[in-house]
This record gives structure tokens, sequence and C-alpha cells, in this order.
């Protein structure tokens, strides 16, 4: 299943981006070049509500690991307003305050896991007539979530587009236990964000997490 945006289509790229890491970097691009869009925003997310009651990185630390990480790509932008914005941050409301901006067609760039849970999320139906989805896969085929998604909303199917590709085992929570085992993540994030996770003694190390020498 796949689309082709119109002409100054924006992709919008939320998250909790802590830390943001290349897979982010690469589904961007990819839904960008497929669906023909204009640029793609990338939204941190403020107060990840999903997330309440587990430890979240600072919001004005993970959105200058963000900067850092789109940076020299024109495409590519961040939107600070879910971290500018006091209490939880809401998809919904970003994306009705983006149409409203710009009056731009929208994208939500989505992994098929976070599209299991989508029914979730407030105002899903809200966010179906504010943006077209465009589905990335992660781990196998993104076919049941879609089948599920789409018997949850039937008349949705003319809303969502789903990319083939880049199928990057890499994850938010995979690099931060590296951090804290004191192993390396280059080649995980861009170098830049590396940079800021070592300056600001992001995810400290555990050491109960640091494996024990190999026996020779």
């Amino acid at each position: 299943m796949t689309a082709r945006a119109g002409a100054g289509s924006i992709g919008v790229l939320g998250g909790t981006f802590d830390p943001p890491h290349l897979a982010h970097l690469a589904i961007a691009e990819e839904a960008r070049e497929v669906l023909g869009l204009s640029r793609v925003l990338f939204v941190p997310a403020g107060e990840p509500w999903q997330k309440a009651g587990r430890p979240v990185s600072p919001g004005r630390l993970r959105l200058a690991m963000v900067e850092a990480a789109v940076a020299g790509n024109p495409f590519f932008l961040v939107d600070p307003r879910e971290v500018n914005r006091p209490g939880p941050s809401y998809t919904a409301e970003t994306l009705a305050e983006l149409a409203a901006e710009t009056g731009a067609e929208l994208w939500l760039i989505l992994s098929a896991e976070a599209l299991e849970g989508f029914s979730t999320w407030r105002d899903p139906e809200g966010i179906l007539a504010l943006a077209r989805l465009c589905v990335v896969p992660r781990d196998g085929a993104p076919n049941a979530a879609i089948a599920s998604f789409l018997e949850r909303f039937p008349g949705a199917a003319d809303r969502i587009a789903v990319l083939d590709h880049p199928r990057l085992a890499i994850s938010s929570t995979a690099v931060r236990a590296r951090v804290r085992a004191g192993r390396s993540i280059r080649y995980l994030v861009p170098d830049a964000v590396a940079v800021l996770i070592a300056e600001y003694a992001l995810y400290p190390v555990d050491p109960a997490a640091v494996p024990a020498p190999a026996d020779v």
C-alpha cells in the first residue's frame, strides 16, 4: 500500500527521541523520498503521557539531540512546540496546530508497533482527519498491525500508506542499554548525538550492566 503526497506535503515524525538514532533519520528520508514530501518535521515530545512513570531525559536535552541529529539535511526541521508546551504532549493537538499554521497536507510517520496502539491515543479519529499515516515496518511484517487498525477504523484505508523499507533493528531502548553497559554506540547514533550523550552524562554507566570480561 503506497501513495504519493501532494505538492508541499509535510511529514511529521514525533517521538521521545531518547536518544534519536540513525533509524529515525533513515525512516524520515525514506518517507520523504517515497511520498514526495517537501520536508519532514521532527517533533520531540515534551511530556510523553504514554511513558508516565518511566524516566525520560529532560525535554531540552532531547530537543538538542534531535537538532544535532538532523543538522545538515535541508529537508529535516525540528519543531520544539511539544517541549515548549506545558503538560502532556498529544499528537492530535500538534497536528491541529500544524494544519492551521501551514494549510499543508500532513503525513504522520509512525512505526507498525505504534500503529498497534493507535486506538489508545487521544482523539485517533481526529488525527485521521488531520493527517494521513505513513507506517514503517519494524520487526517483521506490519500486516497484523494494519489489519487490526483497519478493523478498528474501517473507513481509513485511503488514509494509510506502508513503506517497504527501511527495516533497521535499532531502538532508543537498545542504545540506552549500550551506553549504560559502557559499550560503543558508534554507527547507531549520529556522532553529534553521541557527543551530547557524553557531555551531559545521559544514561550513566551501570556497573551491574557491564558484561564480565570474556574468558581467554
